[in-house]
């Protein structure tokens, strides 16, 4: 079983620092079309992605899920859906006392993508990680994956200017999951 991990902030919703509420997010164009194709060519569709906004005391994970949900039904309009949502609430220099901690699930670490893994019985070789930072890409290599795509929305643009190991550098999300099916 294969699966596409995709970042929440700045590959599928609009990057501007902390969502603290849940009419503050805004799904990126073309972003529904390519969750539906890559469901169409048989790939899961699960997101992973790192929250700190929880371990600083910004949001709770109750308000963390609202705002996830709110993600969910948006693309659920259009059609698009995921097979999972994780996320990692943790920062070693949160605020809040239960977060603030080193953990195995926050990007560059591979615990989101192996949890997912284990609970949908993916073949993390046969598996592509798409996200906007270092931090993505790491994960994804951590975990074994196939392929990282790098996309230049978000934090991309400043990634792709540095270092960044990615298989492919992808204007957007259509872009990489253009380069996917091409594969």
């Amino acid at each position: 079983m294969k699966a596409v991990f995709l970042d929440r902030d700045g590959t599928i919703v609009e990057e501007h620092g902390y969502i603290t509420v849940p009419d503050d997010l805004r799904i990126l164009p073309g972003v529904p079309e390519a969750i539906l194709a890559l469901r169409d060519r048989g790939w899961k569709v699960i997101v992973v992605s790192n929250q700190a906004a929880v371990a600083k005391g910004l949001i709770t994970e109750e308000e963390l899920g609202e705002i996830n949900l709110r993600m969910v039904m948006m693309l659920g309009a259009e059609g698009a859906t995921f097979d999972g949502v994780y996320v990692c609430p943790h920062h070693p220099e949160g605020k809040v006392p239960d977060y603030a901690i080193e953990c195995g699930c926050r990007k560059p670490r591979a615990g989101l993508l192996e949890q997912a893994a284990a609970e949908h019985g993916l073949d993390l070789s046969q598996c592509v990680i798409i996200g906007d930072s270092l931090r993505d890409l790491e994960a994804g290599r951590a975990a074994g994956v196939a392929a990282a795509v790098l996309v230049l929305t978000g934090h991309g643009a400043k990634t792709a200017a540095g270092e960044h190991g990615a298989d492919f550098v992808a204007a957007d999300l259509a872009a990489a999951v253009a380069w996917l099916a091409g594969r």
